[in-house]
C-alpha cells in the first residue's frame, strides 16, 4: 500500500474510533476517505447544464455546473485557426455562457466533446490525419483562456471528451488524449484534467476501460480526475425487455453503486491521489400526457420513466449514497427537459423551465447540507433503514441526520406500488432535535415530521422513502 493511502487509512480508523463510526461491515465502501477531508456538500453537488442553463433558476440547487462543449463548435476541422471564445457560428462563450455563469457564483467544468471530430462522424480518422498536433494547440489555448490562472477564470477543469468508449479507435484516442492533456498542462498548470467516462475492468461503447490506458506510468501525470457515468439501469432478463428501465439507488441487483466502488478500488491500486468524480447520473420523469405520445423504440420497447416523486427521492438518495464513498463531486443529469417520453429526455430538474418536485427536493438538500460534510454512518440496514450523519464544516456541534427507507419500485412496476415505511426508535442521540422535517416537493415549506420522546435520550418516528432531516445541536444532556 502506498504511504499516502496507508496514512489515510490510519487517520480514517482514528476518526472512526473518535466519532463512533459504524463498523466497516456497515459502510458501503470501507476505504472511504477520512472524514476530515470530505468535501462540503456545496463543493460536492453539481448539475449538468448547457447553453440555456439559467443561473438564477438552476443556480438555486448547486454552485457546480458541467457544460457540454463541442470541439466542432470552436473550429470546422482539426488544424483550423481558433478564435476563442467565439465559435464558428459566432456564439461568444465568454459573454453568452461562461461569463454569466461565473457572475452568478457558479464554478464550471467544461466537457470538451470530440463529437464530429470523433465517433459522431464516420470519417473522423481522416479528419485527424496529419493534424494530431492540433490537439495540443487546442488544449493549450482552451486552458490558457478559460483556466483559473488566466484573466477570465471561467472554468477550473476540462474533460477530454465525454463518452468515446470502445467506439473511438484506441491508438488514435490515446495520441489525442496525450497531446491535448500536455497542451492543457502548458496552457494552465492549475487546470484540472478529467478523463472521459471510464469504468474499472472491460470498457463498453460509452465508457473506456481504466486498464486500457489510464494506469500507464506515462499517462498518470496527464490527468487529475477519474470520471464516472453511472445510471440505475436494470439488466435485461426474461421479465425485463430492455436495459432502459431503472430502479431505486440502493437496489442490490444494480451495478449503479458497484461501478463507483470498483473504480475507487482501481484508483487505490493504480492511481493513488486521483480524485473520483461522477459527472452523470439521473432519473427520467415525464408527465402522463407525454407517455401517451411515446413513439418509435420507446413505444416498441415499453420505455418507462419514474414518477415525479420517485425522481425527487432517488436523486436525493443518490447524492447521499455517493457522499459516503470516496467521491469528490457528483453532477446530476439534467438541468431541464421538454417532457419527452424517452431515455435521457425527461431527466431535467425543470420541465420546460418549470421546477419539478425533484428541483425542490434537490434545492432543499443543497440548502440544508451545503455547509455540512458527511461524518458517519449511524445505521445502515439493507431494505429497512439508512441514517447518515453530516457535520457542519465550521461548527462541529451542529449535526444533521438524514434518514430514509432504502426501498422503492423499478420503473415498470411503479403504478400500483405501495411505498415502504418504518416506525422506529432512535436512541443515543447526539442532542435534542432542533427540528425534524420531511423532503420538499414544492416551493412551500417542507412538511414537519411528527415524533415523540422515547426514554431519556431517544425519539420515535416514522421514516419513509422520502428522506427525513433531523437537525441537532450537539450536547451532553439527555432529552427533557
Amino acid at each position: 500500500m502506498p504511504k499516502k493511502l496507508f496514512f489515510a487509512a490510519v487517520l480514517y480508523c482514528v476518526i472512526s474510533l473518535q466519532t463512533g463510526c459504524a463498523t466497516p461491515e456497515t459502510i458501503p465502501h470501507p476505504d472511504t476517505i477520512p472524514v476530515a477531508i470530505k468535501p462540503l456538500f456545496k463543493d460536492f453537488m453539481g448539475v449538468n447544464g448547457h447553453v440555456t442553463f439559467r443561473p438564477a433558476l438552476h443556480g438555486q440547487v448547486c454552485r457546480l455546473v458541467r457544460s457540454y462543449h463541442n470541439m466542432d463548435w470552436d473550429a470546422n476541422a482539426p488544424g483550423d485557426t481558433l478564435h476563442i471564445p467565439v465559435t464558428v457560428n459566432q456564439l461568444n462563450w465568454k459573454n453568452d455562457v461562461y461569463g454569466p455563469w461565473k457572475n452568478a457564483g457558479l464554478e464550471t467544468d467544461i466537457c470538451l466533446q470530440f463529437r464530429l471530430f470523433g465517433v459522431g462522424a464516420p470519417r473522423y480518422r481522416q479528419l485527424w490525419k496529419g493534424h494530431e498536433q492540433w490537439a495540443y494547440d487546442y488544449g493549450k489555448v482552451m486552458a490558457a483562456y478559460y483556466g483559473p490562472s488566466g484573466k477570465e477564470q471561467l472554468c477550473t477543469s476540462l474533460e477530454i471528451d465525454n463518452e468515446p468508449g470502445n467506439r473511438f479507435e484506441p491508438a488514435l484516442f490515446q495520441t489525442l488524449f496525450t497531446k491535448m492533456a500536455q497542451g492543457i498542462r502548458q496552457g494552465d498548470p492549475r487546470m484540472k484534467i478529467v478523463t472521459p467516462a471510464v469504468v474499472a475492468g472491460k470498457g463498453d461503447n460509452y465508457s473506456q476501460g481504466l486498464d486500457d490506458f489510464y494506469g500507464d506510468k506515462q499517462v498518470l501525470p496527464l490527468y487529475d480526475i477519474i470520471n464516472l457515468h453511472t445510471y440505475a439501469t436494470m439488466e435485461k432478463s426474461a421479465t425485463i425487455e430492455n436495459t432502459w428501465h431503472r430502479s431505486f439507488p440502493e437496489d442490490p441487483s444494480l451495478r449503479y453503486l458497484k461501478v463507483v466502488d470498483e473504480a475507487i478500488t482501481w484508483r487505490n491500486q493504480h492511481a493513488p491521489g486521483k480524485e473520483v468524480w461522477i459527472t452523470e447520473f439521473g432519473y427520467d420523469a415525464c408527465t402522463p400526457a407525454a407517455m401517451k405520445q411515446r413513439k418509435d423504440w420507446a413505444l416498441k420497447l415499453n420505455w418507462q420513466g419514474a414518477t415525479d416523486l420517485q425522481q425527487a427521492q432517488y436523486l436525493v438518495r443518490s447524492f447521499l449514497a455517493f457522499a459516503v464513498r470516496d467521491v469528490q463531486r457528483a453532477y446530476l443529469y439534467y438541468y431541464n427537459d421538454e417532457d419527452e417520453a424517452s431515455f435521457h429526455a425527461a431527466s431535467g430538474l425543470t420541465r420546460n423551465f418549470v421546477p419539478k418536485p425533484a428541483f425542490w427536493a434537490v434545492r432543499q438538500l443543497y440548502q440544508m447540507l451545503g455547509e455540512f460534510r458527511f461524518h458517519r454512518v449511524v445505521k445502515q440496514e439493507v431494505g429497512q433503514l439508512y441514517i447518515y450523519e453530516f457535520e457542519d464544516g465550521k461548527d462541529p456541534q451542529s449535526l444533521v441526520w438524514v434518514a430514509w427507507s432504502p426501498t422503492g419500485a423499478d420503473t415498470q412496476h411503479k403504478d400500483n406500488y405501495q411505498p415502504h415505511t418504518i416506525t422506529t426508535t432512535l436512541d443515543q442521540l447526539p442532542g435534542k432535535p432542533v427540528r425534524i422535517t420531511g423532503m420538499a416537493t414544492t416551493d412551500t415549506p417542507a412538511p414537519a415530521v411528527a415524533w415523540e420522546k422515547s426514554g431519556d435520550n431517544g425519539i420515535r418516528l416514522t421514516i419513509q422513502e422520502s428522506p427525513t432531516y433531523i437537525i441537532f445541536k450537539k450536547n451532553k444532556k439527555t432529552l427533557r
